[in-house]
């Protein structure tokens, strides 16, 4: 099933455990979840977090229910034992949740995070408060340790009395535990004091990995990058590195430094470089010990109507204490604008997948990122996946142009609601180490695609993870719309790709029906990535999931004499609310 069916469905089966009346008479499917979304599966689907659902007010929806945006790591000594982490807002806004898992994802534990304070040595204080976290990832060292990268920061006035805007990132490590407790408090990677609340200064985007080849002589060195937006307008990455099993960092490194393919500095400030606008970094290692960045950079000169941007990578080859000049990976078309598509409703100066046709349910923030491996098996092969709203199955005779940029800067294109645009995942490689990219001097409709089944060269796939396992199989795993109605309703599933060849890919459908555009948040959020990790012949996905009915205190109850009931509700973009869950599929690699 996909698409509207299998949420009427669901909604069918909640009403029916209740007691309520369904909302739809149909036979009931097994594997749905139960009232306040508490069973764990949907067939081979499994629930990651443990929690059931909070009745949260209908004006917070998603401040006190919802889990998105996943990274997950499977030590590389023992299989069995993987680690999730993820947005978690149970607590009313977003922190650092992690999950855990001892016998190969067949069934998870919470853990707590202990970041609600951290030494507050930058701020002059004994304790800095977070009042929000997220951003996270894990990762696992050759010696059985796990790795959580928790971004953390508070929002100022505007939400509350207390103007402190600071930001900083933490690594904390579970010794031993395989990520069911961590050390407190966590370690600084890097802090800006903004007690003041001048607003104008961001650490974020930040992602973690751990070198855990055991013959690398940087072994076990723990690596961090993130973006550094200044008060100057610009947006430099970095990168900061432990050697000592994440007790202490090094001070920042810049990432993203002065290149030829920067030719748009957009009039502001160029302190470390004319690469001054850039986003979405990922560091990666190879079985050598050099460390990877790739990122997404906007500096590139574009004429015309043409809305391109381009993918950066950056070696370093002395354990992150310095790195070459960036290279170009590729071009890449960012998703379209939002606002100019879908209307009332989304997210202002935001991009989105937006379904074909008329309906405008698909509103949540969406945008293009890379994500790279190095092939284990050829230390010389590094491969970075990204998507791309124009690419080789981009119809274009029926119009899927570039058509420049909308006034909040965001790409616009025409053909966008037609159908004949489409978002791909698509790669660049390099067999020399990432000294050069196949894509480097090349439009991007000539990439190969991570996405070629038949339906996909017509629908959006977007939100790609990817690794290699170790006999050196690419595997990639994203949501994808080829799915019954999904490209025009705006429902999503997620796939899994894997390319035994280096040419082709053979593709594996991970959802057993059709996840409904979300309505957390007012819709316009379910988080900016989603992750995959591999052994050599199970892949774990990792996702958001909209599938649970989401479910509030019914009109008219709880008062002296009438008890609490449970009902559900309608949300801006569906007439039925639903919550975002983190799932997981062990998936045999196809």
């Amino acid at each position: 099933m996909s698409g509207l069916l299998s949420s009427e469905l669901d909604v069918s089966n909640t009403a029916r455990l209740r007691g309520a009346a369904p909302v739809r008479s149909t036979p009931r499917v097994p594997q749905q979840p139960g009232p306040n979304g508490c069973k764990a599966t949907r067939g081979s689907n499994l629930k990651v977090n443990a929690n059931c659902l909070n009745l949260t007010d209908a004006d917070l929806s998603g401040r006190g229910q919802a889990q998105n945006e996943t990274w997950i790591a499977v030590d590389p000594n023992d299989s069995s034992r993987i680690v999730a982490s993820y947005n978690d807002y149970r607590r009313g806004d977003g922190t650092c949740g992690v999950s855990y898992s001892n016998n190969a994802g067949r069934t998870w534990a919470d853990s707590t995070t202990p970041n609600g304070f951290v030494r507050g040595d930058f701020v002059g204080s004994a304790r800095e408060y977070w009042q929000a976290g997220g951003d996270t990832s894990v990762a696992w060292d050759t010696k059985g340790n796990v790795y959580l990268s928790c971004q953390a920061f508070n929002r100022g006035i505007a939400v509350s009395p207390n103007p402190d805007q600071s930001s900083a990132f933490y690594v904390f490590r579970s010794t031993g535990t395989g990520g069911a407790s961590f050390n407190f408090t966590g370690r600084s990677v890097a802090t800006h004091d903004d007690t003041a609340g001048a607003g104008d200064f961001l650490l974020d985007k930040q992602l973690l990995t751990v070198d855990n080849h055991a013959r690398s002589r940087f072994a076990d060195r723990v690596y961090v990058t993130w973006t550094t937006f200044a008060a100057d307008g610009t947006g430099y990455i970095y990168e900061a590195y432990s050697k000592d099993y994440g007790e202490s960092f090094s001070a920042p490194v810049l990432v993203s430094s002065n290149s030829s393919h920067c030719g748009n500095t957009f009039g502001i400030p160029t302190p470390r470089g004319n690469c001054n606008e850039n986003q979405d970094s990922q560091p990666f290692t190879g079985p050598d010990g050099t460390l990877y960045v790739v990122y997404n950079n906007f500096n590139n000169v574009v004429t015309g109507a043409d809305n391109r941007n381009q993918v950066l990578l950056a070696r370093s080859t002395d354990g992150g204490a310095s790195f070459t000049a960036p290279v170009k990976v590729s071009d890449y078309y960012e998703l379209p604008d939002c606002d100019t598509y879908q209307g009332a409703g989304s997210d202002p100066g935001r991009s989105c997948v937006v379904e074909k046709g008329a309906s405008h349910n698909s509103i949540f923030r969406a945008s293009n990122y890379p994500i790279g491996g190095v092939d284990p098996t050829d230390s010389h092969r590094v491969v970075v996946t990204f998507g791309s709203y124009i690419n080789r199955s981009s119809n274009e005779s029926r119009g899927c142009t570039p058509d420049g940029f909308a006034a909040d800067g965001i790409n616009t294109y025409i053909g966008v609601k037609a159908g004949g645009c489409n978002n791909d995942i698509v790669y660049s490689s390099s067999t020399d180490r990432g000294a050069h990219f196949s894509g480097g001097s090349i439009d991007p409709r000539l990439l190969p695609v991570v996405t070629d089944a038949r339906r996909q060269s017509r629908t959006d796939q977007f939100w790609q993870g990817a690794a290699f396992t170790p006999r050196g199989v690419l595997v990639a795993s994203y949501y994808d719309r080829s799915y019954g109605s999904d490209n025009s309703t705006g429902y999503s599933d997620i796939t899994l790709s894997a390319s035994h060849d280096r040419v082709g890919f053979a593709h594996r459908r991970v959802t057993s029906s059709s996840m409904p555009p979300p309505t957390q948040f007012g819709g316009v959020f379910i988080g900016d990535y989603a992750g995959v990790a591999v052994t050599r012949s199970t892949a774990y996905p990792l996702w958001a999931d909209t599938r649970t009915v989401d479910e509030f205190l019914c009109p008219g109850t709880g008062t002296p004499t009438t008890p609490p009931t449970v009902c559900t509700g309608s949300a801006p973009n569906a007439p039925i609310a639903n919550d975002q869950d983190i799932y997981v599929a062990p998936v045999r690699i196809p």
